[in-house]
């Protein structure tokens, strides 16, 4: 598909320039309209416009896009090297942010406020750019364009703004007042920031025609003086390059403040739709609001309840897994996490939604559903994670549902291959999982309900049997009573041999050692009582406490964390670099503590009639002024303390996580409650446990 003629320019040399690398995950903003005709999403990170993705939310259609300062003779700067951000919810009622980026230097500051239109596909920034020295300086749009999953086959010219298109999707970036000059190149051989380099002006106007990673430049008529600080940016998206730089004209034509006043509408509308903020999160409603606005942003438009894991991915993994969409797809398990915190907020739609989507995109023919896939349903890795087949069965319980042949579907796979699971939740290790068993046990006595219903007396009481032996054979398959770490006997974290008592070794991956399994735990194990199989004061519920907070418990001014597993390597390695695999027993990177662990713990202590609101409070302090969660925070192994590096601190995880703000939100509704509101009540009461209450 090409681009009709227009001007004529050199064509760029370099092709195909450096090869692409994603933006990193640690996003401090994330937005999107409250409607289904406007299908961009935007995020922000370190001062900059970061991937806009089009036209679903698994398909990200830019890398990054900022200002570059120059004063034409001795320097020319980047917003997102040579600036220091703060980020703010300019509204904390509607997904609007703001970025105010101070130059290093102190010569000029860029304050940039975003929002999508909600008329069409298209992102538009506020932009006012103020000199703090009194003098002009040249202020150009540096766009790094990433058109779907491979960011290395895009090309680009000018057209009356900056187009590129990779044959299917294309996007415009226009500004007003207009550009004075564009250029169109290839990644460190002939783009626009290559050119200023050498003398500090843009000297090349080029079009890149031939396949590659373009990089587009347009120079702007700012100076920070008056008459030269604000101006409006367009980016516009559709499958055409002519469409892409009309939807980017008609959104300057509308004008930033009419689309801002839609959006916002859109977004109040939408929370006074809600039940009524919790009273657990009076002094955090603004940390409340947003992670409610945050989980339904990351549903998708056309693949309606469709929610991804993040908006991101985690630590930039195109260094190794270029082509994947590595936390931008969905996960059975993510889904039901989402699913019953909107439940929880009053949102039933968007959580049948999600059933749907698990039902008709997700399920497999035998009732299996994969570790993850992308909108569509295609599985993007290949694991098979037995929680997330039985966490569908349960929520439909919970949502009063009827899919019987659906349901029996998945129940029966869970016969056949449970309670063994090839991965657990935390995907990198197979076998007994306490946490995995207790999803499989709720899906089989809510799946014994449904049949019951239905008919189907003697497969419900198949289920049943299986279910309340499995639930006797769990202290036998993953409570060990000779391990190393306490004379009590407490729960491991898997075991591959289903006995307990056995020092078989299990290896623990992202660089973790070969290991007995009895020296691993994990704070997972705690679904038991959450899931309604296990009491919250069973003795070896309780002796496992104690093990964990002894070995994976740690203290920050934030508040109290946990890491997610004894020996975790999933994290930043130990100079703060991002995460990267590496050989097993290194020991090169580091697992950090997982806000959305804090919260679990808080469903644990409404479980066992203990106060609950310090946790809540701990992870809205994370959340911080941009009101976004990360999947890990900072702990104190190297680097913490250092620079950037704090303790209870969000790291350069994936941010923000979906998970993270579902769990804040549903433990806030929890600790109002006196109860885990989603617990399945007729799992808590079949075995007696301290959940078996009333749902009054």
């Amino acid at each position: 598909m090409g681009f009709a003629r227009g001007a004529q320019a050199d064509p760029a040399p370099g092709a195909p320039g450096k090869a692409s690398t994603w933006a990193a995950g640690d996003k401090d903003g994330f937005g999107t309209a409250k409607n289904t005709r406007s299908k961009v999403w935007y995020t922000l990170n370190d001062g900059a416009l970061t991937e806009v993705f089009f036209p679903r939310i698994d398909t990200p259609a830019t890398r990054d896009t900022q200002l570059v300062v120059s004063d034409g003779a001795t320097f020319t700067d980047r917003e997102d090297r040579d600036t220091v951000s703060r980020v703010r919810l300019a509204d904390p009622r509607s997904l609007v942010y703001q970025q105010v980026n101070t130059a290093k230097s102190g010569k000029y500051r860029i304050t940039k406020t975003y929002v999508a239109d909600p008329g069409r596909s298209a992102v538009l920034a506020d932009v006012r750019f103020e000199s703090l020295t009194g003098r002009p300086y040249t202020v150009y749009v540096l766009h790094d364009a990433g058109l779907g999953l491979n960011a290395n086959d895009d090309t680009g010219r000018s057209e009356g703004g900056l187009v590129a298109t990779d044959g299917v999707l294309s996007s415009a970036v226009l500004v007003s007042p207009g550009f004075t000059k564009m250029s169109s190149g290839y990644a460190d051989r002939s783009d626009g920031w290559t050119d200023l380099q050498g003398d500090h002006r843009m000297d090349w106007s080029y079009s890149a025609t031939q396949r590659g990673n373009v990089v587009q430049i347009g120079r702007t008529r700012l100076t920070g003086l008056p008459g030269g600080q604000r101006l409006t940016l367009a980016l516009g998206f559709d499958a055409r390059p002519q469409t892409a730089l009309a939807t980017a004209q008609a959104s300057l034509g509308r004008g930033f403040s009419s689309a801002r006043s839609a959006y916002s509408d859109e977004w109040h509308d939408y929370l006074a739709s809600l039940r009524p903020i919790p009273s657990a999160a009076k002094a955090w409603r603004f940390t409340y609001t947003a992670s409610v606005m945050h989980l339904a942003a990351h549903e998708d438009k056309t693949f309606r309840g469709g929610f991804v894991a993040a908006p991101s991915r985690p630590w930039a993994w195109a260094n190794e897994l270029q082509h994947l969409p590595v936390y931008i797809a969905v996960w059975s398990r993510d889904q039901y996490q989402i699913a019953t915190a909107l439940l929880a907020a009053g949102d039933r739609a968007a959580a049948n939604r999600a059933l749907d989507h698990l039902w008709t995109r997700q399920q497999r023919p035998d009732g299996s559903f994969p570790q993850n896939a992308r909108l569509d349903g295609e599985p993007v890795f290949g694991g098979l994670q037995m929680d997330e087949v039985a966490f569908p069965i349960v929520l439909s319980h919970q949502l009063g549902r009827a899919e019987w042949a659906r349901v029996r579907r998945s129940a029966d796979f869970l016969l056949a291959r449970g309670p063994r699971t090839d991965q657990e939740r935390w995907e990198n290790i197979g076998g007994y999982s306490p946490a995995t068993i207790a999803a499989e046990i709720a899906g089989l006595v809510a799946a014994a309900d449904l049949a019951r219903r239905n008919g189907a007396a003697g497969l419900a009481a198949r289920y049943l049997r299986t279910a309340d032996q499995w639930r006797r054979d769990l202290d036998r398959w993953t409570l060990t009573r000779n391990g190393p770490l306490s004379a009590e006997p407490y729960y491991l974290r898997i075991t591959d041999n289903g006995d307990a008592n056995s020092g078989a070794p299990i290896q623990i991956a992202d660089g973790g050692p070969l290991v007995d399994q009895r020296r691993v735990v994990d704070p997972s194990f705690l679904e038991m009582v959450r899931l309604g199989v296990r009491s919250a004061k069973d003795p070896g519920i309780l002796s496992t406490l104690r093990v964990i907070d002894a070995r994976l418990m740690y203290r920050t001014s934030n508040g109290p964390f946990w890491h997610r597993s004894s020996f975790d390597g999933y994290g930043e390695r130990r100079d703060g670099t991002q995460w990267e695999p590496v050989p097993s027993g290194s020991g090169e990177t580091v697992g950090r503590g997982w806000p959305l662990l804090t919260g679990e713990r808080g469903e644990y202590a409404l479980a066992a009639r203990q106060p609950a609101q310090r946790y809540l409070d701990t992870m809205a302090r994370v959340a911080q002024e941009s009101q976004v969660m990360a999947e890990q925070v900072w702990d104190h192994t190297p680097p913490a303390g250092s620079g950037r590096f704090t303790p209870g601190e969000n790291t350069f995880a994936a941010t923000p996580l979906a998970w993270s703000h579902a769990q804040f939100v549903r433990l806030a509704h929890s600790i109002d409650a006196g109860r885990p509101v989603e617990t399945p009540r007729i799992v808590a009461c079949r075995y007696k446990t301290t959940l078996c209450v009333s749902r009054g």
